[in-house]
């Protein structure tokens, strides 16, 4: 019985797609492993994300470029017949689990050696984390305070902005959240709010960032606005397009981007929380 193929390497800094003579990727030895698995082109293709057809035209273009078949059908048997892979399939998926175990034994061997490096290692653990929050800040840590049960953190970023973060005690005591310690503050761009004029009033939101507005990005129904903070720092906020123009936000106007201390959600390395 044909082995499993093996999950797509799992490595938080590198990636690389791995293709078998330029065009047979992971989604077509799913399907012939799906096929193997099923006896159903019809039911492979689904599980591979084909359509019928679109599975029919994958499998007679590979089988045209290795000049011998891939599947063959059967007829009759207790299941009415259905498909099954050739000896040249069975070949090649051996062929691709092998590529698969030292593309990956590839990619663990280099991500081990980038994390070697101390100029590097850093700078690519916060470029690795993956979230849909638009705004990402890293940034150091310079004050906790933890409570019965809620706790307060708050994040230097590099042009000195702070930004401040609220979470249960519980939370912060699993990160270890400590003061001097990196940490990533991310923040929905639907959770800032834009101010161009206070008319005198002060708000209760926490965090307020005043900048210029560099750029505009207008949608159908909303827009994406950015704000340039002191230093260079970016931060996002989403707004629709109706309440853009009551703004007349426009590219240089000065503008603060306002959110609560509770819509900033604080990532620590794994390290750090493990110590």
């Amino acid at each position: 019985m044909p082995q499993p193929l093996l999950p797509m390497p799992d490595v938080s800094l590198l990636s690389g797609e791995l293709k078998l003579a330029g065009r047979l990727d992971a989604r077509f030895f799913a399907l012939l492993e799906a096929i193997e698995a099923t006896g159903s082109i019809n039911r492979a293709a689904a599980t591979a994300g084909y359509s019928y057809r679109g599975a029919w035209l994958v499998l007679d273009a590979a089988a045209n470029l290795a000049t011998q078949p891939l599947v063959e059908r059967t007829v009759g048997g207790a299941r009415g017949g259905g498909s099954r892979l050739t000896p040249t399939a069975h070949a090649l998926l051996a062929a691709w689990r092998q590529l698969q175990a030292a593309h990956r034994d590839f990619l663990y061997a280099q991500e081990e050696w980038l994390l070697r490096q101390p100029a590097l290692s850093g700078v690519l653990k916060r470029l690795s984390i993956r979230a849909s929050a638009r705004n990402q800040f890293s940034g150091t840590l310079t004050a906790v305070e933890i409570g019965p049960a809620t706790a307060q953190a708050s994040l230097c970023l590099a042009g000195g902005q702070e930004i401040t973060a609220t979470m249960t005690s519980s939370a912060a005591r699993e990160l270890q959240a400590e003061v001097g310690k990196e940490a990533i503050a991310m923040i929905s761009a639907s959770a800032v709010t834009l101010v161009t004029d206070f008319a005198g009033y002060r708000l209760s939101a926490r965090n307020q960032l005043a900048g210029t507005v560099s750029q505009i990005e207008r949608g159908q129904v909303s827009s994406l606005v950015y704000l340039t903070l002191p230093g260079g720092t970016a931060i996002t906020a989403s707004s629709s397009n109706e309440a853009l123009d009551a703004l007349e936000l426009a590219v240089g106007q000065p503008a603060t981007a306002v959110f609560k201390a509770y819509a900033v959600m604080l990532a620590l390395p794994a390290e750090a929380a493990a110590a």
